[in-house]
């Protein structure tokens, strides 16, 4: 699948929502376990399988290679998940994770991949009624941070100027560890003192930043937010009563949501009942999300159960099967998607030892 341009996302959104999800899988791991072009890492996986992969046929199949192990990713050279077929030297982002757990997990992206969740984010905006040729403020992670690609995504598909506030995960993450926590609330102040230093000359009219930071700016500068054409919020904290009191303090602006990490995003699809549901749907064909039954990780919950969400990322440039979050939800099912959604994402758990931070 060749990189798309700026002239045609929509007609490419339509292709990829048109697209067989059995036929999509069946292309994908035929790709990435090819004996001459595939990528090494599966290839090196064949052995150890008790089924040969290219015998899937459907999406459903996927689970016999059970739950992705994702210290993998954290040792594995993220070339070597790529498949030969891209030529060598890769040239491109390697992308890393937050590390709530341990050491980052690692992954290559290549230009279609970047193309394929830059194109879908462009789609929320326009759903969500963000306007093109604004001016935004990126206040999120970057460096190592996929997130904080953003800023290119706005600018190139949406035409829009970006200010950008740096902000790393990490270390607010290790302060909550170490209970320094007078230490996260200097740290917080710092990064409202950034964001406010950029919003109080009016040229902003769009905030993207984590449920948690804006929560704080909301406190202590509601002015500012008021003042704001809208929001778009990355991150798994949000609650009814928070999206309430964010569309409030907004008088009237967008509060537009997106739920993902690394691996792969999915899209807000509708906010009911005055944010008692809001429900999220993958970035189809590349990524899918199933709700699975937290004691028996192999089987999806009934529609409407709680379970863990379990991710599968099916780029043709990379291949990770049921990737197990750190997050809960409903299960979604809607026929206004190919696939299901998911809905009320929560931190499975939060504990001292996986704390989220500022997201």
């Amino acid at each position: 699948m060749t990189a798309p341009t700026r002239a045609d996302p929509d007609a490419q959104v339509a292709r990829w929502l048109d697209t067989d999800l059995d036929e999509w899988t069946r292309r994908v791991v035929r790709r990435h376990f090819d004996p001459l072009s595939g990528s090494p890492y599966w290839l090196g996986r064949v052995r150890q399988l008790d089924f040969d992969p290219r015998d899937i046929t459907r999406h459903d199949q996927l689970g016999a290679f059970g739950p992705f192990p994702l210290d993998r990713l954290r040792e594995e050279d993220p070339a070597d998940l790529v498949p030969q077929s891209v030529p060598r030297p890769l040239a491109g982002r390697v992308w890393d994770t937050g590390g709530t757990t341990g050491t980052p997990c690692r992954v290559f992206y290549t230009p279609d991949m970047l193309s394929h969740r830059a194109i879908w984010r462009r789609w929320s905006f326009v759903r969500e009624g963000f306007a093109p040729g604004r001016t935004w403020l990126q206040a999120t992670p970057t460096g190592p941070h996929l997130i904080g690609n953003g800023v290119q995504e706005v600018s190139e598909l949406h035409a829009g100027q970006v200010y950008a506030v740096d902000m790393d995960p990490r270390w607010v993450k290790r302060l909550i560890r170490a209970g320094r926590l007078a230490e996260v609330g200097d740290y917080t102040t710092h990064l409202l003192e950034q964001i406010t230093d950029v919003l109080r000359q009016g040229r902003v009219q769009y905030l993207n930043t984590t449920p948690a930071l804006f929560q704080a700016l909301r406190q202590r500068r509601p002015e500012l937010v008021a003042a704001l054409d809208g929001v778009r919020l990355s991150g798994t904290q949000i609650s009814a009563d928070m999206y309430r009191t964010f569309r409030t303090a907004l008088r009237g602006g967008i509060c537009g949501l997106t739920y993902g990490n690394t691996f792969g995003n999915a899209a807000c699809l509708d906010i009911e009942r005055d944010g008692e549901l809001i429900s999220y749907v993958p970035n189809y064909p590349q990524v899918t999300m199933a709700v699975v039954d937290k004691a028996d990780r192999s089987t999806p919950v009934a529609p409407g159960t709680v379970g863990q969400v379990r991710l599968t990322v099916l780029h043709e440039d990379l291949f990770l099967p049921n990737i197990l979050e750190r997050d809960q939800a409903l299960r979604h099912s809607t026929d206004r998607w190919p696939i299901d959604g998911v809905a009320n994402v929560r931190p499975l758990q939060t504990t001292s030892s996986a704390p989220e931070g500022l997201y």
